[in-house]
């Protein structure tokens, strides 16, 4: 692919000026409808996903395709009767195609026999698109197929009234390259934002569990879902800076991890399973999971990870509500809660754990603001290195690093 290609593909807003230079520049070929969407079918198929698409028709640069029926390993079919609009796709002189986004018609389905539900959703699209040339499904390539995806605001109804809204979802990767025009590293973010739920009818159906809910506040919840993360090509390492759920007057989830060694050739092998024509319930098929799965356990090595909760209201909604069950004020019950967590370490076989979990355990019971478990090893740890030390749990603490810390600041 060269580079004129590429550095529209990581382009995610592509002017109709920006197109009408790259046409102009890179000569195309004539395009033909049902071969781009062969090729779409033969590219998807290492990855695992088995498409059949409808009739497709051209006019100019654009393909449309009268629906799809996609298959996956152990799964039913699932088949969309939409139409799907390919624009501005262009073939490019060394076989491959190039195609400006993907659209779908608005979804507006109504469901449900009881309550009347209804499902509206707008505004997708996938935006720079990229084929390889017929018989390139490397990794490398494969990576690079989709810049952009997004939807506009999803709404369902139950019986007229919201129960669920979001603004809307968007995926976006950035593609850089090395001075041979390798790929180089991917950066992807991914948000959902401004979900909102109402989760007053669930006492309806769960008498029990709406009750639980009205207790805790969480009749109605809000908030955002994020992920941002980087992937070197020459190492392999994989960082998630966040992969946060953050929600308004109940708390933040977030993970992050920095792991080396996800390489292309790694990955590579991987799709060479899932494409694999082998019944996956074989003898000959799980013996190559088995050994794919040691292969990528010694591989992978762990530098950090991280787990952490900061409470924004439900914590304390939650230790109330379980010690008016149990008939004792909040501070006697969480005196009897700290005193359980020794012996809880003690039943596990895991003494050492005592001094790792125990104070952090006991500050967030007093005052619950943050919880974080990390791993930090003194350096770089393959994953099957850990697993086998892991018959020495002592010993797997510190080559995992292990830590527990409430109530940090965070970083």
């Amino acid at each position: 692919m060269n580079t004129m290609i590429r550095t529209i593909k990581t382009t995610s807003l592509m002017t109709a000026t920006g197109l009408a230079a790259f046409a102009f520049v890179q000569p195309a070929m004539a395009l033909d409808a049902q071969t781009f969407v062969d090729r779409i079918e033969a590219v998807y198929k290492v990855m695992g996903y088995d498409m059949s698409f409808g009739p497709a028709t051209l006019s100019g640069d654009t393909i449309t395709v009268d629906g799809v029926t996609v298959t996956m390993t152990g799964m039913d079919p699932m088949t969309l009767e939409t139409e799907l609009t390919f624009s501005g796709v262009v073939e490019n002189e060394d076989g491959s195609y190039f195609a400006d986004s993907l659209t779908t018609p608005d979804l507006d389905i109504e469901f449900g026999d009881e309550h009347a539900g209804h499902l509206t959703l707008v505004d997708m699209v996938a935006e720079d698109l990229w084929l390889p040339p017929e018989g390139e499904t490397s990794a490398e390539v494969l990576v690079q197929l989709i810049g952009r995806m997004a939807t506009g605001p999803l709404t369902v109804t139950r019986d007229g009234v919201d129960v669920i809204k979001v603004d809307g979802m968007e995926a976006v990767s950035e593609f850089a390259y090395d001075a041979n025009d390798a790929l180089e590293s991917i950066h992807s973010n991914v948000a959902i934002t401004n979900i909102w739920a109402d989760l007053s009818t669930v006492a309806e159906e769960e008498p029990e569990a709406g009750a639980v809910i009205a207790a805790l506040g969480l009749t109605k919840i809000s908030g955002n879902v994020t992920q941002s993360v980087s992937w070197t090509m020459a190492d392999g390492q994989l960082v998630f800076e966040e992969m946060l759920l953050d929600f308004a007057d109940i708390g933040a989830i977030n993970f992050t991890a920095d792991i080396s060694g996800f390489t292309l050739d790694m990955l590579d092998k991987i799709y060479a399973m899932q494409a694999s024509d082998l019944d996956p319930t074989s003898e000959e098929a799980q013996a190559q999971q088995m050994m794919a799965g040691m292969e990528i356990a010694q591989n992978l090595a762990i530098s950090g990870m991280s787990l952490r909760y900061d409470d924004a209201g439900l914590a304390p909604k939650l230790l109330d509500m379980f010690a008016a069950q149990s008939g004792a004020d909040r501070a006697t019950f969480v005196e009897g809660l700290k005193a359980m967590v020794p012996a809880m370490i003690a039943e596990s076989g895991i003494p050492a754990l005592n001094d790792v979990v125990v104070p952090p355990v006991s500050d967030f019971l007093d005052d619950p603001q943050s919880l974080e478990v990390a791993v930090n090893p003194p350096s770089p740890t393959s994953v099957l290195v850990l697993a086998a030390a892991a018959s020495n749990p002592a010993g797997l603490i510190q080559a995992l690093g292990l830590t527990v810390t409430a109530n940090s600041k965070t970083k």
